[in-house]
């Protein structure tokens, strides 16, 4: 019998190899050809096992789903009968209402869009704000939501003496409370008014930081503004230092200067994106799922209809 396959891009190759090493799964490394014109040529492996796992962190995201539908759609024709995704992150999340008439709600349409290609999706931190779970925006059968939480706050705990953890809005509270419990951390969040991508308005919770070391933890950081804004209040307020922890390390532009100026000392990341500001990896998180939900399930049947999953919802 075939092993189990992953498939990553040349982009995220080492991660690929690491993540089929931890989770003893074959490994190969799909080709990309980028014409003159902006369009794209893929090459797969000629014949594929019945279970195929694509891997794509979706920063960055309009090509790459492109990508998607390419390496789907032809994992398919080349013998796969069930085709999981693993995105560490996962884009358009965030636009989730329609706050002007005309608006696209990204999240609902991205997501049927991955609903349609793949039985099984698998990501980290996902940003749910209006919804509970992540087949309301993902419908597939079997959506698989992981958190960092933990592994951050394990971090953080290993790098800071009775640290404060602060979520920079209400949003982030789902976060901060994970983190914190684990390790009994005080922690609290601020309420923060967006007027734009760049402009924020944020206050800080009724909560004592002086000559304490506060680490500002949330699931994405884009422009850093927010974090910067935060940390001038903190340090004003009297903190020891400000520390910037998150999933997804966006960091857009010059958001790592945005903070630094703002008196942030260290930024802390996981490789959910890669970044030069990556100080924990995710592999052995993802790992340990795929190794339960996919590699450890019977194979699917000859007849299975190529959108039925092969493992067991959840």
């Amino acid at each position: 019998m075939a092993r189990d396959l992953l498939l990553c891009f040349p982009d995220e190759a080492d991660f690929g190899h690491r993540l089929a090493h931890s989770a003893g799964m074959a490994v190969a490394v799909v080709e990309r050809h980028p014409f003159p014109d902006g369009e794209i040529k893929l090459r797969l492996p000629a014949a594929l096992p019945a279970r195929v796992v694509i891997l794509r962190s979706l920063h960055q995201p309009n090509d790459k789903l492109i990508e998607l539908l390419l390496t789907a759609r032809t994992a398919r024709l080349l013998g796969a009968r069930h085709v999981a995704l693993v995105a560490p992150y996962l884009a358009y999340m965030r636009q989730d209402i329609a706050f002007q008439p005309g608006e696209a709600i990204s999240q609902r349409i991205v997501g049927q869009f991955i609903a349609e290609l793949f039985d099984t999706v698998i990501t980290i931190d996902p940003h749910l704000h209006r919804i509970k779970t992540l087949d309301e925006a993902v419908p597939v059968e079997c959506a698989v939501v992981l958190s960092a939480a933990p592994l951050l706050a394990g971090f953080v705990a290993g790098h800071r003496t009775n640290p404060v953890l602060i979520g920079p809005d209400e949003e982030s509270a789902q976060w901060i409370e994970l983190a914190a419990t684990r390790h009994g951390f005080d922690h609290a969040v601020c309420q923060k008014t967006r007027q734009g991508d760049h402009q924020v308005t944020v206050s800080l919770p009724p909560l004592a930081v002086t000559d304490r070391h506060v680490v500002l933890l949330d699931d994405i950081a884009s422009t850093g503004h927010t974090a910067a804004q935060t940390a001038r209040l903190l340090l004003a307020a009297g903190a020891a230092s400000v520390d910037v922890a998150v999933t997804h390390a966006l960091f857009a532009g010059n958001a790592l200067v945005v903070m630094r100026d703002a008196g942030v000392q260290n930024i802390w990341s996981t490789d959910c994106v890669q970044h030069i500001s990556n100080a924990l990896s995710v592999v052995p998180l993802i790992s340990q799922t795929l190794q339960k939900l996919v590699c450890d399930s019977p194979s699917p049947p000859e007849n299975q209809k190529s959108n039925t999953p092969a493992i067991a919802p959840k």
